[in-house]
């Protein structure tokens, strides 16, 4: 790959060794969720359909409603004391949650105690993933630059879709061939710890090192020993550095951040049920279905990544959301047309190539927000915004469907598809009024003054 010739020795080590622990990552977080209609059964009372349609939704949104507190969390860690002290810290958060899984019980053993352990390690998942996939992307922005950069952040969203894929087949394997899904948490486990030991290689970005350097120095000008005033002091340089974000910023790295959990949504989970009840699909055969469907996610996150070393990818991102807002206003016909199963992959896989997502232009989002506050800030947004968007998708579109058929997909589907492409339309017009610039230095000398 082009991008690769661009990148020091250094740099491709640690964008490496980011893309294999996001990977692991990813192949815990998911693993659950694509072995859902198995372990859903195993860990939750049986009911009736709707009510085991608000379950599965249930423990789905469970991974992602408290990532805005885990955003501050690691965004305080992350911004102050390093990013890679983040990345190692989350992925052994992903092991030990792996772990307890591994060993629980199940509902028919232990009753209402194995739903509540099964969505608390579901919630520290979703934690987990969140500070790891932001940690990765702010370290790989800030040790590279444009156009290698564009690629070599992308590339961190490629990590995910194989860890996705590898999970998903290790799910059929457990599903169609027996394959003990104990082991499967195992596994993931276990590959968590390697990623931990193997992330003390990094080292700390130079943006963030050169901002500790300058608080440094600011207190050794001032000569004060004395410990409080020495913190004070401390404190004081950093409110400097951190400059104010402007509200449309936020607000347009917000929309745009809503765009994948929708897609997702659509693409993994909306059709499960008309795979089982109208093509008579079992659940062994919708985890195969899906697995071919993170395969095609591979290839077709590989090609955007490649293809932002030669189009801009806000370009990209804007043709993306507009045949998405097609895709998806279409939707309720295409489901009432559609014949075979094969309807439904095809139109999976159309969403899916042309999904809402910050990728690939995710690297000029991040440098669009100060250092001291960049894991921060994207952390919080990444988290509120995909925490929100599921549990509108979950809930909302169950009970939508359900009162207008397909057609009630369309009250949220659109409104996402506008908002998308009108956050991307802001931070096009940003970059051009203001071509890129170099805010780890800018933003503290300005405060400074």
């Amino acid at each position: 790959m082009k991008f690769l010739t661009s990148l020091t020795r250094e740099q491709k080590e640690a964008v490496g060794l980011l893309q294999i622990g996001t990977f692991l990552e990813y192949f815990d977080l998911m693993l659950y969720v694509h072995m859902a209609v198995l372990l859903n059964e195993l860990f939750f009372p049986k009911t009736d359909p709707h009510t085991a349609s608000l379950i599965a939704a249930f423990a789905f949104c469970s991974t992602y409603v408290l990532r805005p507190f885990g955003a501050l969390i690691f965004g305080y860690i992350g911004d102050t004391i390093g990013r890679k002290t983040t990345v190692i810290i989350t992925t052994m958060m992903m092991a030990t949650s792996c772990i307890i899984m591994a060993n629980l019980p199940t509902y028919a053993q232990i009753g209402v105690t194995a739903a509540w352990v099964v969505t608390i390690c579901r919630m520290i998942q979703g934690l987990s993933s969140m500070g790891e996939v932001i940690g990765a992307e702010v370290y790989v922005s800030e040790i590279t630059q444009p156009p290698a950069g564009y690629a070599a952040v992308s590339f961190i969203s490629v990590a995910c879709a194989v860890g996705a894929m590898a999970a998903v087949g290790i799910a059929a394997l457990t599903t169609r061939y027996g394959f003990n899904w104990r082991t499967a948490f195992w596994i993931g486990a276990c590959i968590a710890v390697v990623g931990s030991v193997a992330r003390t290689r990094l080292r700390e970005t130079p943006e963030f090192v050169d901002m500790k350097r300058k608080i440094k120095k600011t207190i050794e000008e001032a000569k004060i020993k004395d410990p409080e005033k020495t913190k004070k002091i401390w404190e004081n340089a950093a409110k400097k550095m951190k400059a104010k974000i402007p509200t449309p910023t936020l607000i347009s790295c917000f929309f745009v951040n809503c765009g994948w959990p929708l897609s997702f949504y659509l693409i993994y989970i909306y059709f499960n049920p008309i795979l089982k009840n109208t093509y008579g699909y079992t659940a062994e055969e919708v985890i195969f279905h899906n697995f071919i469907l993170t395969i095609a996610q591979v290839m077709v996150f590989m090609m955007w990544s490649i293809m932002t070393y030669y189009i801009y990818p806000l370009k990209i991102l804007k043709i993306k959301g507009m045949l998405s807002l097609v895709l998806m206003a279409s939707i309720p016909l295409w489901l009432l047309m559609s014949r075979s199963a094969w309807d439904i992959f095809v139109l999976q896989t159309l969403i899916l190539t042309f999904s809402l997502h910050n990728f690939p232009g995710q690297y000029i989002f991040l440098k669009r927000l100060p250092v001291y506050r960049r894991f921060t800030a994207s952390g919080f947004i990444y988290a509120s915004a995909r925490g929100l968007t599921y549990v509108i998708a979950s809930f909302g579109i169950v009970y939508l469907t359900d009162w207008l058929n397909h057609w009630g997909s369309l009250l949220v589907t659109i409104p996402s598809c506008l908002a998308y492409l009108a956050g991307v339309r802001y931070f096009d017009k940003l970059e051009k009024n203001a071509p890129s610039r170099s805010e780890s230095s800018s933003s503290f000398h300005h405060a400074a003054a």
